[in-house]
Formats: structure tokens, sequence, C-alpha cells
């Protein structure tokens, strides 16, 4: 069996702005989301909510 491919969805990690750690991963459907993402998480090194901006995986 094979499996399906996800032509539009790309996955990206969101590091945080404060202390440039990556600590999240998220799907992008790169079709309906032309910009970067940016979310308000919580960031375990600096133990408070900060914003998190979309990166490349490496």
């Amino acid at each position: 069996m094979s499996a399906k491919k996800k032509g539009n969805v790309e996955k990206v990690a969101l590091m945080c702005t404060e202390c440039n750690r990556k600590n999240y991963t998220t799907e992008k459907n790169r079709k309906n989301i032309q910009g970067k993402l940016e979310f308000k998480k919580y960031c375990p090194f600096d133990r408070k909510h900060t914003l998190h901006k979309e990166t490349k995986i490496k």
C-alpha cells in the first residue's frame, strides 16, 4: 500500500521570539495561508506566554 501525498500541506516549526528556540511544530496549508503563522503560545524556557512565529523545520 502507498501513503497519500499531502500536496499543499507542509510542516512548520514555531519559534519563540524572546528566547529564539523552536518549541512547537504544526502543519500549514499553503493554498489557504500565504503569510507566516504567528501565535501566542506558552514558552517553557521563559515560563510565560510569548509570540511564536513560523520557521522552517531542519
